[in-house]
């Protein structure tokens, strides 16, 4: 087996005087199980490896990536970027990342037990997942995806600065979509169930969350334009926590590109908030040890309390920005590095979803949004999304609600934050997030 850290030093040390070599080597075998009427609809495992090969020479910069170990490719992607880079435009902030003495955190991400897990339990798996949902609720008549997937990836990085770094990491996820019918109207709800190793997978949390999800908005209708609280579930509360934490990198501010520019250590939020991108915690499937430059993950708390405290950097946006670096690079092989997030997650505060619930006079439980694509603009912050859930009157859930729309701009969400939960939820994508309640929202249905 080709041992990738040796591979990344074999390429770097053919540096040249002047100039700056960096690779990134990546190796990857992923599954995916889809079962359908008691049996598998789809298998699939793919394995993907591949180097990315980067330089810099007289602050230009080149770049080339090959998806083979083998040595005479490895040597001509190198002569490849080269050649880019000599035909690249000068840039002063061009330059790898420099080992900064940060240390890494020792995580445990890589279980064995995954690896020896065999394909005839993942399938198994993903039909008990179809089953457990057809069983809760009479109304649930089918199921449009049950899913096992699973990923076993490993990298390394060197460089002619002094990097050499490796790391691995495990994971695996359940899905599945319940379709619910009332014989008037067709719903459709989802649940999902996150670990590092089957083991940590529980069939019960996807199912009772999924077939909860598609009953309770049979009979959805429009209500009258308002003024309210919306309460948004972990889930949905993470689509607003991850558009914020985007804004905050490096690269969107100094292109002008953030709502928050120039707003380093204001308060753009709600004192109860507290955002913290942290790959060094295992508990997301997204930790690790290092950023995709080399350098060590470290949490980077960008926003305390409702303040403003920084943006995330790679090593060239850092050095535009005249910074350090946050390890905040991210990338694959195929790709020079960008910057953002890795790991992000609401600190959780205090009281269960439920509580929380309880608290509201009058509002909006979000069930889901749609229109992100067309209705946010993360460079202004305007926010228009259409949204479903359920009324909450007097601390209860009252009627379904369907067909209208939730407008605000990002900036007023974040300030309007008046409750945290504690219910923390970590998603596939390694983003964390809790049930969040937001005050003052304009609603408009009928």
């Amino acid at each position: 087996m080709v041992e990738l850290i040796d591979l990344a030093r074999r390429v770097v040390e053919r540096a040249q005087p002047g100039e700056q070599i960096e690779a990134y080597v990546a190796r990857g075998v992923s599954t995916h199980v889809k079962a359908y009427g008691g049996e598998v609809e789809s298998l699939t495992s793919a394995e993907s490896f591949g180097v990315g090969i980067r330089v810099i020479n007289d602050q230009r910069q080149g770049f080339a990536h090959a998806g083979s170990f083998d040595e005479s490719v490895l040597a001509e992607t190198l002569a490849e970027a080269r050649d880019n880079a000599s035909f690249g435009e000068q840039d002063e902030w061009f330059g790898l990342a420099e080992p900064d003495g940060v240390e890494p955190v020792d995580l445990e991400l890589w279980h064995d037990a995954l690896a020896t897990f065999a394909p005839d339990r993942k399938v198994d798996l993903a039909i008990a997942l179809e089953q457990a949902v057809l069983g809760r609720d009479p109304r649930v008549k089918g199921v449009r995806a049950a899913v096992y997937a699973d990923s076993a990836g490993e990298g390394a990085v060197a460089s002619s600065t002094g990097v050499r770094v490796y790391g691995r990491a495990t994971s695996c996820w359940l899905s599945v979509s319940a379709l619910a019918d009332d014989g008037t109207e067709t719903k459709i709800g989802g649940g999902i169930d996150v670990g590092r190793e089957p083991g940590e997978l529980d069939v019960e949390v996807a199912a009772t969350d999924a077939v909860a999800k598609a009953v309770r908005l049979f009979g959805a209708k429009p209500v009258p334009s308002q003024r309210l609280a919306i309460v948004l579930e972990p889930r949905v509360a993470a689509a607003i926590i991850g558009l914020a934490g985007g804004t905050l990198s490096g690269d969107r501010v100094l292109k002008g590109r953030s709502p928050f520019g120039g707003r380093l250590g204001e308060s753009i939020a709600s004192p109860l908030l507290n955002l913290v991108d942290d790959p060094t915690n295992p508990a997301s499937l997204a930790a690790d040890s290092h950023d995709g430059e080399g350098l060590a993950c470290r949490p980077n708390e960008l926003i305390v309390e409702g303040e403003l405290r920084q943006f995330l950097h790679n090593a060239y946006t850092a050095r535009r920005a005249g910074v350090s670096s946050t390890g905040s690079a991210v990338r694959g092989y195929r790709s020079t590095p960008g910057v953002g997030c890795q790991a992000l997650s609401v600190r959780p505060g205090s009281g269960t979803h439920d509580e929380l619930v309880a608290r509201v006079e009058v509002g909006l439980l979000v069930d889901s949004m749609s229109g992100f694509h067309s209705g946010v603009n993360a460079v202004s912050g305007d926010f228009s999304v259409g949204a479903e859930g359920l009324m909450i009157r007097n601390g209860q859930l009252a009627e379904p609600v369907r067909e209208v729309t939730i407008a605000s701009t990002l900036q007023r969400l974040l300030l309007g934050i008046e409750a945290v939960g504690a219910d923390l939820e970590w998603l596939p994508s390694g983003t964390g997030s809790v049930t969040l309640v937001i005050g003052d929202v304009a609603l408009s249905g009928t």
